[in-house]
């Protein structure tokens, strides 16, 4: 039994566990859900998800400085060259809104303006989501900001992909071919969950009580990626119970 199982592991199931009981989760997962509902969903979160996801490679690329800083040479020019990975992905979460967006105007009599959306004001969960991260980076735990990672790698790994099962039966495959960031990510965050925890078993091997502080980062950052949810399904059911009724 690896420490990941023994240490790590017992600290974040009752988080993990909200995957599965999540009413927010439970709706999207729902083959019943109101299309409108669903397709709002989806733009607002491509529109907000680029707030989550642009400092992405900035907060790896630090962590592995920090790495360094404390002498752990190995692991944190690991983090630097997963950074490089990760540059730019926000880019595609605002394609993705934008294309969204369009079909939306094209059926729907309240129209709606991508960048707008883009550049709301984030909501409380979206700023403490950036907030554990830099907590991370500045500690003495760095490899923190790689167990952020590994809960919502894990998160896209497991539920993304049932999410998605669901949009191609509630609004088609035309919708589901439009979500690029996300599909890409069910998939390639598989490798980056793989690497995370790699990563976090060494720092294991030498410190193994340091379990339950990496499990605390971890579940707060998959925490605040529910709540962030739950908050693009708040907007969503603003409108799109609406336009599902009209």
């Amino acid at each position: 039994m690896s420490l990941m199982q023994t240490q790590y592991l017992p600290h974040v199931q009752q988080t993990r566990a909200r995957l599965e009981t999540d009413p927010v989760v439970r709706a999207l997962l729902d083959p019943a859900i109101a299309p409108g509902v669903m397709e709002r969903f989806l733009i607002e979160w491509s529109a907000r998800g680029a707030y989550m996801t642009e400092p992405v490679d900035g907060w790896i690329r630090g962590a592995g400085e920090r790495c360094i800083a404390l002498g752990q040479e190995k692991v944190g020019r690991q983090l630097i060259t997963h950074a490089k990975h990760e540059a730019g992905h926000h880019l595609m979460t605002i394609q993705d809104a934008r294309v969204l967006v369009d079909t939306w105007n094209k059926r729907h009599a309240d129209v709606l303006n991508a960048d707008a959306l883009v550049a709301q004001e984030p909501t409380e969960a979206m700023r403490e989501y950036r907030q554990v991260h830099d907590e991370a980076i500045t500690g003495d735990l760095p490899l923190g900001q790689a167990a952020i990672e590994y809960e919502v790698g894990y998160l896209a790994v497991v539920l993304v992909p049932r999410i998605l099962a669901n949009v191609r039966a509630v609004l088609g495959q035309r919708t589901l071919d439009t979500l690029t960031f996300l599909r890409e990510h069910a998939e390639v965050d598989v490798g980056h969950t793989a690497l995370n925890e790699r990563m976090m078993e060494d720092l294991l091997r030498t410190h193994p009580d340091e379990g339950p502080r990496l499990a605390a980062y971890g579940t707060r950052g998959l925490d605040c990626y529910l709540r962030f949810l739950g908050d693009c399904m708040r907007a969503a059911q603003d409108t799109g119970s609406v336009a599902a009724a009209a």
